[in-house]
């Protein structure tokens, strides 16, 4: 068993002084009213707490929506595409309204093995949008044309 300590007086008695006098000097009283400066109350906005979510809100991560089969939608058979084949080497696709000159230039990559030289972009009125891949000179239009089954 543990024998209670009795706690000092003096000390106790020491401390009340010492808060006496510092009532009697004057440093603890108290405080003034805060000037109100607007007739408005701003509630203050103190805690901000960080988030930390118990679970994800999706299940999984969204999937690239536009791969390569997506963007290429099918070539262009018209006379003037035909054309555009023999002479100047360049390929013609409708290609999906949100695809970029990059994104077409991958896919005709991806999709064909053929190295596009550079990449023109319209929007018909119809509301589609045409491509025109110009190939690199190392490739043949044509045989690309032949390969995809467009000829």
């Amino acid at each position: 068993m543990k024998a209670k300590v009795p706690a000092k007086k003096s000390d106790g008695k020491a401390q009340a002084l010492k808060v006496a006098k510092a009532v009697k000097a004057g440093s603890l009283k108290s405080k003034s009213k805060k000037i109100r400066t607007s007739v408005t109350f701003h509630r203050p906005r103190t805690l901000k707490k960080p988030r930390d979510p118990k679970y994800p809100r999706k299940s999984a991560p969204g999937r690239n929506k536009l791969d390569q089969y997506q963007i290429l939608k099918y070539p262009l058979t018209t006379e003037s595409a035909m054309k555009k084949i023999e002479d100047n080497n360049t390929l013609v696709f409708i290609v999906d309204l949100n695809s970029d000159k990059k994104m077409i230039k991958a896919a005709v990559k991806k999709m064909y093995d053929i190295q596009a030289k550079k990449v023109n972009t319209l929007i018909r009125p119809d509301g589609k949008k045409k491509a025109y891949v110009k190939l690199t000179p190392d490739y043949d239009a044509l045989d690309v044309a032949n390969k995809i089954g467009i000829i």
